[in-house]
This record gives structure tokens, sequence and C-alpha cells, in this order.
């Protein structure tokens, strides 16, 4: 597998980091380099692993697992994203206390980690089929993510600045995350039966 192929497969799978990270970005507004940090890292490492685990997990638990992560990465991401709509239509006293929220930390960046990379689960077991070592395509795949969360989470701040509604910010963040599971659903055919 050469290098631009690998880049190419990197970036797609950075897509869902990339509109998570704007989403966070917007709801926290004065993104910190700490945040930047541990977003960026977590998006990455995640994104790093699964490819490792798919890899590893052969046929069998890849079948098993292929049945129901786009499930999975639905309910995270619209755990998340319910969590964040919530925060826009509380009352103002309300919303100034979930300000104190911060997806860069415990249960909820856990939960984006894992929901934004599942795609790349499928991606490692695949790559086992085709007899290609994963190792660099798995580094490759967790810098690229990592780099292109950091750019989101910093264009998520500078929309957050242009926004003079913190409860819009939180509501349009949220119903973003929403849909992206939404289309995780929409593209593994949940709705047409499949």
């Amino acid at each position: 597998m050469n290098l631009l192929t690998i880049l190419g497969l990197a970036v797609a799978l950075s897509m869902d980091a990339l509109a998570v990270a704007v989403a966070v970005g917007v709801k926290i507004g004065g993104v910190s380099r700490r945040q930047t940090f541990r977003l960026a890292f977590h998006f990455g490492l995640f994104q790093s692993l699964m490819p490792l685990l798919g890899w590893s997990a052969g046929m069998t638990v890849a079948s098993v697992i292929q049945s129901f992560d786009h499930f999975a990465a639905f309910a995270l991401l619209a755990l998340v994203g319910g969590h964040m709509v919530w925060a826009g239509v509380r009352s103002r006293e309300e919303s100034e206390a979930a300000l104190k929220d911060d997806p860069t930390r415990g249960l909820s960046l856990l939960a984006l980690s894992v929901a934004t990379s599942l795609d790349a689960l499928a991606v490692g077991f695949s790559l086992s089929l085709i007899n290609v070592s994963v190792w660099w395509p798995a580094l490759l795949i967790g810098l690229v993510c990592a780099a292109i969360t950091a750019a989101g989470l910093q264009a998520g701040r500078l929309l957050a600045r242009l926004s003079w509604m913190r409860r819009a910010a939180d509501l349009s963040g949220g119903v973003i995350l929403i849909l992206i599971g939404a289309k995780i659903l929409i593209d593994h055919g949940t709705f047409a039966g499949g």
C-alpha cells in the first residue's frame, strides 16, 4: 500500500473526527492548548488503535463487531449531541453552569474518541485480508487524525466567536453530532433494511 493511498484513507477516516471537533470547538468557544492537545491526542490515539484491533481481531470477531458498530457510534454521538442540545435549551442560569462541561475530558472524551474511530476497526480488518502490514498505516492514520482534529477544534473556536448566542452554538453542535450518528446508520443501510 503506497503512501498516497494511506494518506487518502487517513483523511477519509478523519472526517467524522473533523466534524465532531468543529462541534466541540463551537460548544466550548475559548479553546485552550490543553483542550486541543487532549482532543487531538485521544482522537488520533483511538484512530490508530482501532486498525490494530481490527487487524488482530481477524475474521471471526470483525463480523460480529461489524453487525453493530454503526449502532454503537450512533448511540455515543447521539448521547453527547443530545447533551449539547439540552444545554442549548436550558434556562440561562443552567446554561451558564453547563459551560463548565468540557467534552475534552472524562466520559465525553472517551465516548467521542470511540464513536469517531469505529470505522477504522473495519479498515484494520480489511488490511489483514489483503496481507498489508497495519503498523505504518495505523501510525499515519492516527497522526493525520490528530492534526485534522486540532484544526477542526480551532475552526469551531473561531465559529463560536462569530456566534453571539451560546445557546445557538450548543444547539448546532449537538445537532451536528446527532446528524453524524444518523449518517453512520444510513451509510450502513440500517434504514434500508440492510
